[in-house]
């Protein structure tokens, strides 16, 4: 079974995705298996991360933000603008896809973690993501 998600963000940021996909886990019926989660940009990406403090994805866009800067001169595809190569290498140092187990009907993430949509761009954007619900 598939179900495709429709996430409208702000612009750069993480947003939480975890009650989206344990709804589709509920409705698909599925007891037992595999939820497969892939987001269909190359600007944007899927991080499991702490869900209970939000400094940690705070801390970690400031990390980005350091490690692949907007503007850097050295970047010559600047197409969309100055977070364009930067939104690109963000996405491909974190993941477009994350598998997650399912038990008992639910989603089986750990106590403090959380999926989240992390937007890499500065503009809000539309963002697919295609679950994949696959029974044991």
């Amino acid at each position: 079974m598939q179900k495709i998600l429709n996430i409208q963000t702000r612009g750069r940021g993480t947003y939480n995705i975890s009650q989206e996909v344990a709804h589709s886990v509920q409705e698909s019926g599925i007891d037992c298996g595999l939820c497969h989660c892939f987001v269909h940009h190359t600007s944007a990406s899927l991080i499991l991360c702490e869900n209970a403090d939000p400094d940690v994805r705070h801390d970690l866009e400031t990390f980005m933000s350091k490690l692949v800067p907007d503007g850097d001169p050295m970047f010559v595809h600047i197409d969309e603008g100055e977070d364009d190569m930067p939104a690109h290498i963000r996405s491909i140092l974190t993941q477009a896809g994350i598998s997650i187990p399912i038990s008992g009907g639910r989603p089986g993430l750990g106590t403090w973690q959380g999926l989240y949509l992390w937007e890499h761009r500065l503009h809000p954007h539309q963002r697919q993501i295609t679950l994949t619900l696959i029974p044991a």
